[in-house]
């Protein structure tokens, strides 16, 4: 059984930066491609990034520049760091790997 499960979000004033987390159990995701996800009140899922099992990294155009993913392997960990944060990145964030989601986390940005 894989787990995945999300940290990190809370809220945070305009132009601020978050790290979000996302920790998996079950199976290494060193080997995976992982994709962080982001839904807002009233709108469908949103791709925000991907990292490939080769550490190819892909962003979505709403993060593009003010984003970075990363995995740590060493502890089975995806991060998602978001800076320079404005109100429209305010969503629940999801990480996905294959068919596992994780339970979300929240990011509110406002001042």
């Amino acid at each position: 059984q894989v787990q995945l499960v999300e940290s990190g979000g809370g809220l945070v004033q305009p132009g601020g930066s978050l790290r979000l987390s996302c920790a998996a159990s079950g199976r290494a995701v060193s080997s995976e491609n992982v994709q962080w996800y982001r839904q807002a009140p009233g709108k469908g899922r949103e791709l925000v990034a991907v990292i490939g099992h080769l550490g190819t990294t892909l962003y979505g155009d709403s993060v593009k520049g003010r984003s970075t993913i990363s995995r740590d392997n060493a502890t089975n960990t995806v991060h998602l760091q978001i800076n320079n944060l404005k109100p429209e990145d305010t969503a629940i964030y999801y990480c996905n790997s294959k068919m596992y989601w994780g339970q979300g986390t929240q990011v509110t940005v406002s001042s």
